[in-house]
């Protein structure tokens, strides 16, 4: 597992958190979110495509990242997904990322997890923000 570390890809041009390609799924507490990486990790997925992301981390890369302060209004939800992270991070959850760019990968990580307790779970495509826990 890698150190968090947000790339210029990871947002739109106005600066709006929306990693494509990733998976973001948040866990009650950290050792949830470690023992989940190491399913991901154990499942075939490079430790060089997952990231922790703790409360500091998010606080520090993507808190205020709403997209709600620019003078066009978003036509997506962007902004709702990263204040419905902050509320769960404020609360003590822990994320974690997972590059999943082909379906295929996405399944092999969420087949890994299918026990795992979730608070949340998002898969960031091209055009759409797929839910993964409900």
């Amino acid at each position: 597992m890698r150190s968090f570390q947000i790339d210029r890809d990871m947002k739109t041009m106005t600066g709006v958190f929306y990693p494509t390609g990733w998976i973001v799924l948040m866990f009650p507490g950290e050792a949830q979110a470690r023992d989940a990486a190491r399913k991901v990790c154990g499942a075939g997925i490079a430790e060089r495509h997952v990231m922790l992301m703790t409360p500091e981390d998010f606080r520090r890369e993507i808190a205020g990242t709403e997209g709600d302060e620019g003078v066009l209004p978003s036509a997506g939800t962007e902004g709702d997904t990263v204040r419905k992270m902050a509320e769960l991070f404020a609360q003590g959850h822990h994320g974690l990322m997972v590059h999943a760019p082909s379906q295929e990968d996405s399944d092999r990580a969420m087949e890994a997890l299918r026990d795992t307790p979730m608070s949340f779970g998002q898969k960031y495509r091209k055009l759409v923000i797929e839910d993964l826990v409900e």
